[in-house]
């Protein structure tokens, strides 16, 4: 296939980068082509791209950085997540990298992100790899012949995982970085070819940039909407749902991932596409993402079957964090334009390996606070190194890594719009009951989506509810479609006096997590606490 020649290609001087030999706008096909001409991919079975990302298949939190200067001086959340980097720092670092990416050969796509064109921002994108511009391909938003002629980026994101930082001399924690610079508005990544830090790079911008000066609530969450107009918003970690629980073939599906909440009562996706971890994934248990993963997909860091083109989902032995990207229009069931208005039903995903917390269970206004601010689920044995038993994972807002600010700013603006829309709140336990990891077992997703669909029809309006005696949250004591015996976790355990010592153990790792936040939290926030 010939190279797309519709567009001038755009100049990278202005960046630093100098006589390059650029690769601008290329279709999914043409991307596609080039990387396996590359040896760099390998089409799989169903028409998808598999590429292994190298050394890294996953984030690495604590080499990313933000540019501390007068913009972000006084507003960023500065720590463990938000780790500052001087400016004169990152220039240093920049000027190498732009002269270590001239006289190559790279690949520049322009996009955009936020779909309600009120909050849009234009983005250009500067990679080395033909399948790292798929990726943006597939996850920003796509720009028409018309807008391309006249674009003009707001920020830029430049990926070089060939090009690695010394430490000593470029102050990073090693030879990978991902660094924000507010004031030049550029996602500068290097040492890493995982494709999620240029997608969580612009998140965390915007996750800056909207709520603080365009009064929109950013979240790490999941939206769709049903036939009566009315929004759900699903939050939660990696592995907790979010994408399977939002593509509903009842529900029209705005995004799996970003969204925003605006003034005007608008939720609305960040993105163009879906991340979707694959893992054990089956076509009978997640039909939208199984027949999503086709030509014009990338999946990464998976395993074939011997002697086959054909993924073999269950096979983590390169990484328990396998995924697939793919464009939106992969899922049928979408909603035009990816926005919505009247949230009504806002979904708090976990997957609590104690098998502690009820399937669902519905949320006061204090608790859904508090329970947003610790952003709780439970990483299980085996899932990373040196795990061998469930540990609680607190990611404050729900994804915590990519919040700039404060945490109690983003749950005040939540808790203002909750109660202006009247949503009600549920936590749902994607997770294990009838006893821990390893004793217990998974709840059934066909369960979970029961358990849902009750809630967003309002069939679990009437229904009895019970406090649970240690968390307070309301547990249903029934629900259509639902074994009445697992909406009470206790009950499913054979030894209910060993359940009470695990939940009071959980309840205190909740308490001794929330103590980095209870300066800031008024009692509505604290009295959602667990009680011991």
């Amino acid at each position: 296939m010939n190279e797309n020649t519709l567009h001038a290609i755009p100049s990278l001087d202005y960046l630093g980068i100098k006589q390059t030999q650029i690769h601008y706008q290329l279709s999914p096909e043409e991307l596609h082509e080039r990387t396996i001409a590359a040896g760099q991919g390998t089409e799989t079975s169903t028409g998808a791209l598999d590429i292994n990302t190298g050394k890294f298949s996953g984030r690495s939190p604590l080499d990313r950085f933000i540019v501390k200067d007068s913009i972000t001086e006084n507003d960023v959340w500065w720590g463990n997540v938000n780790i500052p980097f001087e400016p004169q720092h990152f220039d240093a670092l920049y000027n190498k990298m732009t002269a270590y990416l001239s006289n190559k050969e790279l690949y520049v796509r322009d996009a955009y992100v936020c779909a309600d064109p009120k909050y849009r921002l234009n983005v250009r994108v500067v990679t080395e790899t033909a399948w790292a511009n798929l990726f943006c391909h597939n996850m920003f938003l796509r720009l028409s012949e018309s807008e391309l002629a006249d674009f003009d980026a707001d920020w830029t994101v430049i990926c070089a995982p060939s090009f690695l930082a010394v430490p000593e001399l470029d102050h990073t924690r090693q030879a990978n970085f991902a660094i924000l610079n507010f004031s030049r508005k550029i996602a500068m990544i290097g040492g890493t070819g995982y494709t999620g830090e240029m997608k969580k790079g612009i998140f965390s911008a915007l996750n800056f940039i909207l709520p603080a000066s365009r009064n929109v609530l950013s979240m790490h969450c999941s939206a769709n909407v049903g036939d009566n107009g009315e929004t759900a918003i699903f939050f939660g970690l990696s592995g907790t749902g979010k994408t399977t629980l939002s593509a509903d073939p009842k529900r029209k599906l705005i995004g799996d991932d970003e969204h925003g909440w605006t003034p005007e009562n608008t939720v609305f996706n960040f993105e163009g596409g879906c991340y979707a971890k694959v893992v054990n994934l089956s076509e009978e248990n997640e039909p939208d993402i199984f027949r999503a993963i086709k030509k014009g997909a990338l999946l990464e860091n998976i395993v074939f079957k011997e002697g086959t083109n054909e993924v073999d989902y269950e096979d983590i032995s390169i990484t328990p964090n396998t995924r697939v990207s793919y464009p939106i229009d992969h899922i049928d069931n979408i909603q035009p334009g990816s926005m919505g208005k009247d949230p009504k039903n806002i979904f708090f995903l976990t997957a609590d390996s104690f098998g502690i917390l009820p399937p669902i269970s519905k949320l006061t206004p204090g608790q859904a606070a508090y329970h947003f601010i610790s952003g709780y689920t439970a990483k299980i044995a085996g899932t990373e190194a040196g795990i061998t038993e469930p540990m609680p994972n607190f990611s404050a807002c729900f994804g915590a890594p990519f919040m700039p600010l404060h945490p109690t700013r983003y749950a005040e603006m939540l808790s203002q719009k909750i109660k202006e829309d009247d949503a009600t709140v549920w936590l749902i336990n994607t997770g294990w009951t009838g006893g821990a990891y390893g004793t217990g077992s998974r709840m059934k997703l066909k369960y979970t989506r029961a358990m849902i669909d009750a809630a967003l029809s309002g069939e679990l309006d009437a229904v009895a509810y019970k406090n649970h005696t240690v968390f307070g949250v309301a547990i249903p004591q029934s629900c259509p479609n639902v074994p009445a015996e697992i909406l009470n976790p206790k009950d499913t355990w054979s030894d209910q006096d060993l359940y009470d010592t695990k939940a009071k153990e959980l309840a205190a790792k909740f308490q001794a997590n929330f103590k980095q936040f209870s300066s800031y939290a008024n009692e509505e926030i604290l009295a959602g606490a667990p009680k011991i």
